[in-house]
C-alpha cells in the first residue's frame, strides 16, 4: 500500500501512474538568518560602544546599525547562561546550576540540559533552518566529550548540523583542543605560522554560511557563535599586544573614571550615575608600589589586545556576510555570558590552574613570566582591579549576582526589521528572553514536543517589543543564584545577598536597591523599606521553588567536581585505564585522574636503538606530565605551574617489546615520590615536593605526541613517538582525597 499521505496514483507501471512530491516545509520566503554572538566574560564597560577606549570598532558597528541595551542581565556564569540562551529557560530548571564540568546529584546540578528543554535549534531545524555553531560548547559533561561519547549532549545532538569549535569550559588560544562536528581534529596550522583560535573560529563560520547560501539559498540559517575570548588566557598575536604597551600605566582608577564619563556621553547610563566603590581587596592604583603597577598593566594590555583582534575577526565576518548578501536581512544578537573574572584574582596569574586549585600566583612567581604574558608561553587573567574596570560603573564580578556578574552588554541589530539606529533601550531584560525575541521575530512559536519528547514551557519573555521604542519593560520578574548568592529583579527593584562559601545562609545580609535610580548598586536602602525588602526574599524563595533551584550548594568548582565522581558510570571512578595505541585526543574531563593519589603508569611498545618521542603527555604549558623517550634515557616529567620534576633512567633499546614503568607513591598530602622501575627495580627518582590538588590543566591528554600547549621544554614541538603503542595502562591507586569525600577547604 502505498499510504495516506501519497497524493499521487500508483497503478503496475509508471505510464498508468501518478507521481507526487510532498511540499518541502521550511519558514517563509525571506525569513531572517539568525546570529547569536557570544562573548565570553566581557564585563559591561569593555566594548567601545559602552564606554570602553579598548577598539571595538565592528561590534560598535553592529550597534550602530541597531540597539544597545543597558538594563540586559545573565546568569553570572558560562554554562548556566549558555543552557538558558540556547533554551529560552532559567538555567536550574534545565539543569545546569553552575558549569557543565559537575554533577552533584540533583535534577538542577547535572551539568548537562535536560531533553524536555531544547534547544533554539532543535526549535528552527524543525521549521527548516539551518543550523551552525562556531566555537565554545561547554553544556556538555566534561568527561562525555571524549570521541567515545555519549553524543547527546554534543552540539550535533542538540540540534546542530554542523559544528567547528571546542567542548570545554577554555582552551589555549594558540593551541586549541578541536572538535570538528564529532570528532577530534588539530588545528589547521602553528602559532608559527600565524595561527590564532578566533581566525579560525571566523575561517569555519565563513565556510559554513557560505556553502549553505551557495547550495540552498533559499535556506536560512541559525549560527550559534560562541568566541572562546575574552575567558582566560587573554592571548593575542604580537602585533595587537605591542600596540597597547603602556596604554594602561595610568592605572585602574583613572580607566574606570573615563569610562564612566564616555558612558555618561553615550547615553548607556544616566548623567547622575555613580561609580561603584572599588571592591574589597582592591587597592588604589596610586598606592601600589611601582613593579606591581607595571606587572598588572601588562595583563590589561593583554586583554584589551586580545579583545581588539577578536573584533577584529569578527569584522571579517561581518564583512563576508555583506559580501554574500546577507548582512542586512540578518538578526544578530550580540552579548557576554557574564561579567568580568575575577579569576585572575589578587595579582593576576599567568596559569590557570592556580585558581582551579584554590590557591593565589604570588607577585613573584608573575614576574618571572612577564615577558610572556599574552604569548602561548603563559595562560594568563589579569588581576581583580581591571575585572573591576571592565565592569565599569558595577560593583563585583562574575561569579556573583550583584550587577557586576549578571548585568552585561547586549547588541540586536536587523536592519531589514529593525527601523532604530544607534538607539539605546533601558527595559529589564535576561538571557532568557533571548529565545522567545528569536520566536517572535520569525512568527514561530515553541514546540510542544522535540523528538518525540513533551516540552516545558519556555520561561523568557519576548523583547520584540523593544524594537519600536523605549517603553517600560514587559518582564516582571526575574531570579538570580550563583554559588549561593542570590537576588530578586522586580518591578525596577533588586534584592541581593552576597554569599560567602562555608557561611550560614541565615547571616547572609540582604540589600535593597531601586535600579531605576541607582544604576551601580550604590545606595542601600535596606532598612529604609524593610517591608519591601521582605515581600522581595519571600518571592525569591517562590521563584526558587517553581524553578528548581534548590537545593542550595556554595561549594566551589573543586568540590563539585569530586561530587560528580560518585556517579556510578564516572569515568574518574576507574581505577584501571587501558589507553590503546591509536586512541585519540583524551579531553581533560575524561582522562586518568592522578592528582593527589598513587599511581603506576606503564607503557607498552615496540621501538628500536634509534627511536625516541613522547609515549603519553597530559596537559599544557601551565601544568601536567610527559613520559617520553630521548637521547637513550626514559623521563617523565612533571610540571608543576611551569616548574619541572624530572627523573631519567638510562635504558637499552634493543629493537622489539619494551614496557616502561613510572610510579608515583604518596608520601603526604600533594607531595610524594616519582619512581622510573624496571620490573620491581627501581632505576631512578625524584622526591616531589608538592604538586597539583584538584586540577593540572585544561590540557588533555595523548599518545605518542605532545600535541597542543606543550607540558614540557625538554623537546621541540610534539616530538612524536618513532616506534608503536601497543597500550599505556594506568593503575590508580584509592588514597585519594578528591573522589567523593572532599571537605571544602579553609
Amino acid at each position: 500500500m502505498a499510504g495516506t499521505e501519497f497524493g499521487g496514483h500508483i497503478g503496475r507501471t509508471y505510464r498508468d501512474s501518478v507521481p507526487w512530491w510532498p511540499q518541502p516545509r521550511g519558514p517563509e520566503a525571506n525569513s531572517p538568518n539568525v546570529v547569536l554572538l557570544l562573548l565570553d566574560d566581557v564585563g559591561f564597560g569593555s566594548l567601545g560602544c559602552y564606554g570602553s577606549e579598548i577598539a571595538t570598532p565592528n561590534i560598535d558597528r553592529l550597534a550602530g546599525r541597531g540597539l544597545r541595551y543597558t538594563n540586559f542581565h545573565t546568569t553570572a556564569l558560562c554554562s548556566p547562561t549558555r543552557a538558558s540562551l540556547l533554551t529560552g529557560r532559567n538555567h536550574h530548571s534545565v539543569g545546569m546550576s553552575i558549569i557543565a564540568n559537575a554533577d552533584s546529584g540533583f535534577p538542577s546540578k547535572r551539568g548537562a540540559v535536560r531533553q524536555d528543554a531544547g534547544t533554539i535549534a532543535e526549535m528552527l531545524r524543525g521549521e527548516g533552518y539551518a543550523t551552525f555553531a562556531i566555537g565554545k560548547w561547554h553544556i556538555a559533561p566534561a568527561d562525555q566529550t571524549s570521541t567515545a561519547g555519549p553524543f547527546d549532549q554534543w552540539p550535533l545532538g542538540r540540534g546542530f548540523d554542523r559544528f567547528y569549535g571546542f567542548l570545554d569550559a577554555a582552551t589555549d588560544q594558540f593551541h586549541p583542543e578541536l572538535t570538528y562536528d564529532n570528532h577530534r581534529v588539530d588545528p589547521p596550522a602553528k602559532p608559527e605560522d600565524g595561527y590564532h583560535l578566533t581566525a579560525d573560529l571566523v575561517d569555519h563560520a565563513n565556510s559554513f554560511v557560505t556553502d549553505q547560501v551557495s547550495l540552498a539559498p533559499e535556506k536560512p540559517f541559525l549560527l550559534y557563535f560562541a568566541t572562546g575570548a575574552m575567558h582566560s588566557p587573554h592571548q593575542a598575536p604580537e602585533s595587537y599586544l605591542a600596540k597597547y604597551r603602556g596604554a594602561y600605566d595610568h592605572g585602574w582608577d583613572a580607566v574606570r573614571e573615563a569610562r564612566l564619563a564616555r558612558q555618561k556621553e553615550l547615553g548607556i547610563v544616566a548623567p547622575d550615575t555613580e561609580l561603584a566603590p572599588r571592591n574589597p581587596g582592591v587597592p588604589a592604583w596610586d598606592e601600589l608600589p611601582a613593579e606591581r603597577r607595571r606587572l598588572y598593566a601588562r595583563f590589561q594590555e593583554a586583554y584589551a589586545a586580545f579583545l581588539e583582534h577578536t573584533d577584529h575577526e569578527l569584522g571579517r565576518f561581518l564583512d563576508h556576510l555583506e559580501r554574500l548578501g546577507q548582512l542586512d536581512n540578518t538578526v544578530f544578537v550580540l552579548l557576554s555570558d557574564n561579567g568580568a573574572s575575577q579569576e585572575g584574582q589578587h595579582h593576576g596569574s599567568v596559569n590557570m590552574a592556580t585558581y582551579e586549585n584554590e590557591e593565589i600566583d604570588s607577585v613573584e612567581y608573575n614576574q618571572r613570566y612577564f615577558a610572556d604574558i599574552g604569548t602561548w608561553r603563559v595562560q594568563n587573567n589579569y588581576p581583580l582591579g581591571w575585572a573591576m574596570t571592565e565592569n565599569t560603573p558595577l560593583k563585583r564580578y562574575k561569579q556573583n549576582t550583584h550587577a557586576g556578574g549578571v548585568r552585561d552588554p547586549l547588541i540586536i541589530s536587523w536592519p531589514d526589521g529593525i527601523a532604530a539606529r544607534g538607539a539605546v533601550r533601558h527595559q529589564f531584560h535576561h538571557v532568557v528572553d533571548i529565545v522567545p525575541t528569536v520566536l517572535e521575530v520569525l512568527g514561530m512559536r515553541a514546540p510542544e514536543t522535540v523528538n518525540g519528547v513533551p516540552q516545558m514551557p519556555i520561561h523568557g519573555t519576548g523583547m520584540r517589543y523593544s524594537f519600536e521604542s523605549d517603553g517600560p519593560s514587559r518582564k516582571q520578574v526575574q531570579y538570580f543564584e550563583m554559588f549561593g548568592s542570590r537576588a530578586l529583579w522586580q518591578d525596577g527593584w533588586k534584592a541581593v545577598a552576597y554569599h560567602a562559601a562555608d557561611t550560614r545562609y541565615e547571616d547572609d545580609v540582604w540589600e535593597l536597591y531601586h535600579l531605576d535610580s541607582d544604576f551601580s548598586e550604590c545606595h542601600d536602602l535596606a532598612a529604609r523599606y524593610p517591608q519591601r525588602l521582605r515581600a522581595m526574599i519571600e518571592e525569591w524563595w517562590t521563584q526558587a521553588g517553581r524553578y528548581d533551584v534548590l537545593p542550595l550548594d556554595d561549594r566551589r568548582f573543586a568540590a563539585r567536581r569530586a561530587a560528580a565522581s560518585a556517579r556510578p558510570d564516572a569515568v574518574r571512578s576507574r581505577n584501571r585505564v587501558t589507553l590503546w595505541g591509536g586512541c585519540s585526543h583524551v579531553p581533560n574531563g575524561a582522562t586518568p585522574f592522578v592528582l593527589d593519589r598513587s599511581y603506576t603508569l606503564t607503557a607498552h611498545v615496540e621501538c628500536g636503538p634509534e627511536d625516541e618521542g613522547v609515549l603519553v603527555a597530559c596537559g599544557s604549558v601551565g601544568g601536567g606530565y610527559s613520559f617520553y623517550i630521548k637521547d637513550s634515557a626514559i623521563h617523565h616529567d612533571y610540571n608543576y605551574y611551569g616548574g619541572i620534576y624530572r627523573v631519567s633512567a638510562p635504558v637499552e633499546l634493543t629493537t622489539g617489546p619494551h614496557t616502561f614503568t613510572y610510579t608515583f607513591r604518596k608520601t603526604g598530602t600533594l607531595a610524594g615520590v616519582g619512581r622510573i622501575l624496571s620490573g620491581d627495580r627501581v632505576l631512578a627518582e625524584v622526591a616531589m615536593p608538592e604538586t597539583s590538588r584538584y586540577f593540572m590543566s585544561w590540557g588533555g591528554l595523548d599518545l605518542g605526541r605532545d600535541g597542543y600547549s606543550p607540558v614540557s621544554q625538554a623537546y621541540s614541538g610534539e616530538f612524536p613517538f618513532t616506534g608503536t603503542i601497543d597500550r599505556v595502562v594506568f593503575d590508580l591507586e584509592d588514597d585519594t582525597e578528591q573522589l567523593g569525600d572532599y571537605e571544602p577547604q579553609d
